[in-house]
């Protein structure tokens, strides 16, 4: 049974999606406020952080900040309708993935659900795409749900994983965007989700340029994204 942190100030609201998600089958804790919730955090192992931006004390965007320091536990930030500079600085920070408010309690559950499979996945049957495999300097290991660059681990959230492990899977072609929301993302692509946006530029971060210097993932304007192959002479 999944365990959930609610942390956001809204007392009304945390017990209303309490009370949803623990008819989903959930275990929900609350915190309604930052320095409340890093408390929870480093005391109690929670499968996934609900996380509202507007809180007293330590904002969201704080709590996250200081989270990434030493977890990777996943984040379903609670944005302001219409914010997107909230979602697009969360996303930045490691934030798996965003839901305005006020959601609808279904998608909030579908949001969780799809957020918890890529964290899971790791946990899953070995399947066909469980072997190891490599692009130049990047090697994947899908059953310990890992990746490492010259042999050294990169820091990635469940959602940057599940994104760069489908661009590399098809490393050298074009990636649709509605494609890569589907298979990394779980769920289709919506209008202005700036999502995917952010997930790669956090990898392109993360990754830094190809040997020879070449950006390692391209942006095919109005298309989806491309892993490029490096060059051998």
């Amino acid at each position: 049974m999944n365990r959930i942190l609610i942390s956001d100030d809204d007392l009304e609201l945390c017990e209303m999606l309490q009370e949803y998600l623990v008819g989903e089958g959930f275990v929900v804790d609350m915190a309604h406020d930052g320095e409340h919730a890093l408390r929870q955090l480093s005391a109690e192992a929670y499968d996934l952080l609900i996380l509202d931006i507007m809180m007293p004390i330590r904002n969201g965007l704080d709590v996250l900040r200081e989270l990434r320091k030493t977890s990777q536990v996943p984040v379903l930030m609670l944005t302001a309708r219409g914010s997107d500079v909230d979602s697009v600085v969360g996303l930045e920070l490691g934030a798996d993935d965003y839901i305005p408010k006020p959601c609808n309690p279904r998608v909030l559950v579908a949001r969780i659900r799809a957020v918890l499979r890529r964290s899971e996945a790791s946990d899953a049957n070995p399947s066909q795409d469980s072997e190891t495999f490599g692009v130049g300097d990047i090697t994947v290991y899908p059953g310990a749900h890992r990746v490492e660059q010259n042999g050294n681990r990169l820091e990635l959230t469940s959602t940057e994983y599940s994104v760069l492990a489908c661009l590399l899977r098809h490393a050298g072609q074009v990636v649709g965007k509605d494609q890569l929301s589907k298979e990394a993302l779980g769920r289709r692509l919506e209008r202005f989700d700036r999502s995917l946006d952010m997930h790669i530029s956090n990898l392109r971060r993360k990754l830094g340029p190809l040997p020879g210097g070449e950006e390692r993932i391209h942006t095919v304007r109005g298309v989806g994204y491309l892993y490029t192959l490096e060059r051998t002479s």
